[in-house]
């Protein structure tokens, strides 16, 4: 099992907007450079894209929890 983790401290996000629907959903199939999520720091939102391909996708991290670098967000089988 591959994991996604967060590339800066900030707070994650999972869709680009509180109206908009999640980027991926638990259970999607991703492709390598998928945009799985944002992190949000200091006002500038940095997309979160998957390095791995698979079947699917189970996010560890909730919708705006604040997270540190290397924490881990989704694993992909």
């Amino acid at each position: 099992m591959a994991q996604i983790q967060s590339p800066l401290p900030g707070t994650f996000y999972r869709s680009s907007a509180p109206d908009k629907p999640p980027f991926k959903a638990d259970g999607d199939p991703v492709a390598m450079g998928d945009v799985i999520g944002l992190i949000e720091v200091m006002k500038s939102f940095h997309e979160v894209r998957s390095e791995v391909a698979g079947t699917n996708i189970r996010f560890v991290t909730d919708n705006e929890d604040p997270v540190m670098a290397g924490a881990v967000l989704a694993e992909v089988d």
